[in-house]
């Protein structure tokens, strides 16, 4: 029997930060290659907030959402190794294999199954609608919805052994930070590692660093909540740098490293004005930088001067994973418990809840906040 179009509840986005509104939408059947997915769990990731606030581009009425987990219910015609029944994640890269990217092994960022901004699936339109109205998709997955239609190129199988909201939280944060670790900066054993920012994202570089054998992992981060966190993930110091008076946050990673600076320094905030703070609490001749962090300022002075210093900045998306070829690896840490995921879950909600999403986020004890369906 051939798929319907089914009328399910979603967060609905109307406008640039706009209250949301979970309301009945229709969802329509998948095409070609697409499969149509009954969200089970999802989570919120600070990069909705962006796009709830029109960044970076504004697409309105929209279903936010891009981290989550569910269990397929159709598929389209031409989709042949996914099947009715699979539980899968949605993601926003892909990976073809056969482009130049894909083939190199060198970058998870395919030139054929791109991050996508335009909120319509591959063919130019939505299979989502409200009252006749069309509703935009959220970087190819909109998992805050009952169901979901989402090209079968950026939709990966997810391990019977891995605890299903587990799943919903690789989706992006904690794989961002985890995965730049050793895809992106190749993290050495017996290095110094300052992470910025303790969110999820932070959290994951912290376990990576722990993970490839740094020696000293120095957490940075005005919360002092985070400090609790940041130990159950391996972090061996805590720096809060409200509580230094007149110092800049490279200032105190050098007072913590004998005047050196890091080996490898992860940004995690968004905040561009501690790019070049990340830059510059790196090691002379041989620091490096990444920046991870997400914010809506995209251009940012750097400070010319570090560079010339021999110190490297690199940027990375997803953490430079690549959603066939590593992101099993990461599933065989969770499922050994090398990594706990269950540290990051601090709240937990129904989508009809949704508009709590945001103000729960901003209390000092919240870290990743689910969505149980």
């Amino acid at each position: 029997m051939d798929p319907k179009v089914i009328t399910c509840k979603a967060a609905v986005a109307w406008g640039e930060g706009e209250e949301l509104k979970v309301e009945e939408i229709e969802v329509d059947p998948p095409k070609g290659c697409e499969v149509r997915i009954k969200m089970l769990y999802a989570s919120l990731c600070h990069t909705d907030t962006l796009c709830h606030s029109g960044f970076p581009v504004a697409l309105f009425p929209r279903v936010l959402g891009h981290e989550g987990v569910g269990v397929i219910e159709s598929v389209g015609e031409n989709v042949t190794d996914l099947k009715v029944g699979d539980t899968v994640m949605p993601l926003y890269l892909g990976e073809c294999g056969e482009c130049l990217n894909c083939k190199s092994g060198k970058s998870n960022l395919c030139h054929n199954y791109t991050i996508s901004n335009t909120g319509l699936m591959c063919d130019g339109t939505s299979r989502m609608s409200i009252r006749g109205k069309t509703v935009y998709h959220n970087i190819t997955t909109s998992t805050w919805s009952e169901y979901a239609v989402v090209d079968a190129n950026y939709v990966v199988k997810v391990d019977h052994r891995l605890p299903l909201p587990h799943a919903s939280l690789l989706c992006c944060g904690f794989t961002t930070g985890f995965g730049a670790t050793f895809k992106t900066a190749e993290v050495e054993k017996g290095s110094v590692v300052v992470v910025l920012g303790l969110g999820a994202v932070g959290l994951g570089a912290i376990v990576g660093a722990r993970e490839q054998g740094a020696a000293k992992i120095i957490g940075i981060d005005i919360n002092d909540f985070k400090r609790e966190k940041g130990e159950a993930f391996g972090m061996t110091d805590f720096i809060n740098p409200s509580k230094a008076s007149h110092k800049s946050i490279s200032e105190l990673v050098k007072d913590a490293t004998g005047g050196l600076g890091a080996d490898y320094v992860f940004e995690c905030t968004g905040v561009t004005a501690f790019v070049n703070e990340a830059i510059e609490s790196t090691k002379i001749g041989l620091g490096t930088a990444v920046i991870l962090g997400l914010g809506t300022q995209i251009n940012v002075e750097i400070n010319y001067g570090a560079l010339l210093f021999g110190r490297t900045v690199k940027g990375s998306f997803y953490g430079g994973v690549r959603i066939r070829s590593d992101l099993s690896s990461v599933f065989e840490k969770c499922i050994d418990k090398k990594i706990k995921l269950d540290e990051l879950i601090t709240h937990e909600i129904s989508l009809s809840e949704m508009n709590k999403a945001y103000e729960l986020t901003k209390q000092a004890d919240c870290v990743k906040l689910l969505i149980k369906f």
